[in-house]
């Protein structure tokens, strides 16, 4: 069903290039755009350089076209957006709501790693900023998949960062001003992300942004159970066999066989499986079969 002013958005880092569980979360996150008549953005998540590979974000979006996931707009950028993520830091400090962290990591590790209340040994020239999460802070949301999910936020995560020592974005401050700055109405990613979004809706309360609806898609993992990212099955993905991997993260999403004839092209797989999409069958988990198969012959349908 056509749903106005859907936006939705495909954010990776360029930390290497694509494989089939972040491809995964593309189609998903393509699919639930489009049968939305809505847009579809991309956004590489750039704000970590120490874990950045040269080239990888131009191959990464290679690998999407060659998929047939074109994207509206132009791609942004959070290397460009810092300006943004300091307006959203500042206004944050203003109110009270972050505060500097002085803390070592050794000061932390006493507390599970989880901050509570500031215990330095000195101040520091470089000190962290956090937001301050109130004892008691439960929050819960609807995940299109996942059903209710609630989390105490103060013991479970704690005082979270939002500016790092060395100076760098934290992940949970840039997504949160870039999906309001970029109107973005619906998440969709990995569900290794799933317990960030209590995290995210935290800042939007504090910043007074719109809280998007959110669907978490299942992770595909290695032989040895590890999320893909990390494991050895990780390998980039093939895109001289486009189809083949399409119809394999097609039936990780839980779908039924499309009839897609003989020899169909990525387009006309794409249309078809736009018109077939059930979201309701997407899975809390794939199959472990799904995740190198794109590296293997096992792609090829019988």
């Amino acid at each position: 069903m056509s749903r106005p002013g859907y936006r939705g958005r495909f954010a990776p880092s360029p930390s290497g290039p694509l494989h089939a569980g972040s491809l995964l979360a593309a189609l998903g996150s393509w699919l639930l755009a489009r049968q939305a008549g809505g847009e579809w953005l991309v956004r590489i998540e750039d704000i970590d350089p120490p874990r950045e590979v040269p080239g990888a974000a131009q191959a990464q979006l290679d690998t999407l076209a060659a998929f047939g996931l074109h994207h509206d707009g132009e791609v942004a950028y959070q290397s460009r957006r810092g300006h943004l993520y300091q307006a959203a830091l500042d206004r944050l400090l203003a109110d009270g709501a972050a505060f500097e962290c002085h803390c070592s990591r050794s000061a932390l590790a006493t507390a599970g790693g989880i901050h509570r209340r500031c215990v330095p040994r000195h101040r520091r020239p470089d000190p962290a900023i956090r937001l301050r999460v109130p004892d008691g802070c439960s929050v819960a949301f609807d995940d299109a998949i996942h059903g209710r999910v609630a989390q105490r936020v103060d013991l479970e995560v704690g005082d979270f960062v939002l500016r790092r020592s060395d100076g760098l974005w934290a992940y949970q401050l840039a997504v949160v001003v870039d999906d309001a700055d970029q109107g973005i109405t619906d998440v969709v990613r990995g569900a290794d992300l799933l317990d960030s979004t209590p995290r995210q809706m935290l800042l939007q309360q504090a910043l007074g942004l719109p809280t998007p609806r959110h669907a978490h898609l299942p992770l595909l993992l290695g032989a040895d159970g590890r999320k893909l990212s990390k494991s050895e099955a990780a390998l980039p993905l093939r895109v001289d066999e486009p189809l083949a991997t399409l119809r394999r993260l097609w039936d990780c999403l839980g779908q039924s066989p499309l009839a897609d004839g003989a020899s169909p092209s990525v387009a006309a797989f794409l249309d078809r499986a736009l018109a077939a999409f059930r979201p309701d069958r997407v899975p809390l988990r794939a199959p472990r079969v799904c995740a190198a198969a794109h590296n293997t012959n096992a792609v090829t349908r019988a």
